[in-house]
């Protein structure tokens, strides 16, 4: 389980009480993720509903990489997007109206539970919906009064790798300090021309839900940041546009995230001719993030390393085959 810090029964109790969410009933560590602690909670529900299940929500614990300043912008995101009818959780706000609370120095926040499956291994169909769905976040975001700066930037992905060091990513794999020099490359690539707005950064598929071919939630907001929508397109085309088992590019996958988005907002030509290169800085993103994660987890946290080669190789594809891939 994705679990950093425990929380125990009585502690998780006293923290649910300051929520109108009725009493807990049960809580569970998630598995999914490797920056925070996360629980599904289960509880009697709010006092004003007429409820006689359980009410469900997530609970999660801000550990690594969240800045306490930032949480403002994430939550007050969640809200607005889903107020402008976006399929993204809202947070729930404690009796004093706090988005987050503090439990033994430590952020923490409840949100919205949502229904829905990730999809482990998506279709065309489910590619279109997302790409879909990740325009028309866009579109609603445009108008979020706050911004944030990308802390996950092509340029600090260079940083991070140098800080790992060759004999740190040595140590993973012995093809991985090759990818410095991609690394330091992407990191001249400005796209600060290309147009802009809130973008998720981080949607692969274990962060969102569906129901069929329907997109039911766009969850874990925590990379969120103000930049380059042809970014958060590359980011999620990397992220789903390859077969889960043998890391091989799927066209049919990558055309149909490409096909949804567009459905809904037209590429201009720069961001189209841009792509190719964006998309291999999207896989030199997750190369860096897992080389550091892997070099930084705890050996005694419940969590399971993720393989920063497979975005190595995912890099390769988009050099050798970027132009034709976004033609």
């Amino acid at each position: 389980m994705a679990v950093y810090t425990h929380l125990g029964a009585e502690e998780l109790a006293e923290l649910i009480a300051q929520y109108d969410v009725g009493t807990l009933r049960s809580a569970k560590g998630i598995a999914e993720g490797v920056s925070n602690s996360n629980w599904l909670i289960e509880t009697s529900g709010p006092a004003q509903s007429d409820l006689s299940e359980s009410a469900r929500y997530i609970l999660t614990m801000y550990e690594r990489r969240i800045e306490l300043d930032d949480l403002p912008y994430f939550l007050g995101l969640l809200d607005h997007l889903s107020s402008k009818g976006c399929p993204v959780p809202r947070t729930i706000h404690d009796r004093n109206g706090a988005a987050f609370r503090m439990v033994d120095g430590k952020a923490v926040a409840l949100i919205e539970f949502l229904a829905g499956v990730s999809p482990t291994k998506p279709d065309p169909k489910q590619a279109f919906a997302v790409g879909q769905t990740l325009a028309r976040m866009h579109q609603a975001s445009a108008d979020f009064p706050t911004s944030r700066v990308n802390t996950m930037g092509f340029a600090q992905n260079y940083v991070v790798l140098q800080q790992c060091g060759v004999e740190g990513l040595a140590s993973i794999n012995p093809d991985l300090p090759a990818m410095m020099d991609p690394a330091a490359q992407a990191a001249a690539l400005d796209l600060s021309a290309l147009p802009q707005t809130q973008i998720h950064a981080d949607l692969f598929p274990d962060n969102v839900l569906m129901l069929g071919n329907e997109v039911t939630g766009l969850i874990d907001f925590y990379f969120a940041c103000t930049g380059a929508m042809a970014l958060d397109l590359a980011v999620t085309h990397a992220a789903w546009a390859f077969a889960p088992e043998t890391n091989a590019f799927d066209a049919d996958l990558g055309n149909a995230i490409l096909r949804g988005y567009e459905d809904v907002r037209t590429l201009t030509a720069d961001e189209r001719g841009l792509l190719p290169d964006i998309a291999k800085g999207a896989a030199l993103r997750f190369v860096a993030s897992r080389a550091e994660d892997w070099l930084d987890t705890p050996d005694d946290a419940l969590v399971t390393r993720k393989d920063p080669m497979q975005f190595v190789s995912r890099w390769h594809i988009y050099d050798e085959y970027g132009s034709d891939i976004f033609a």
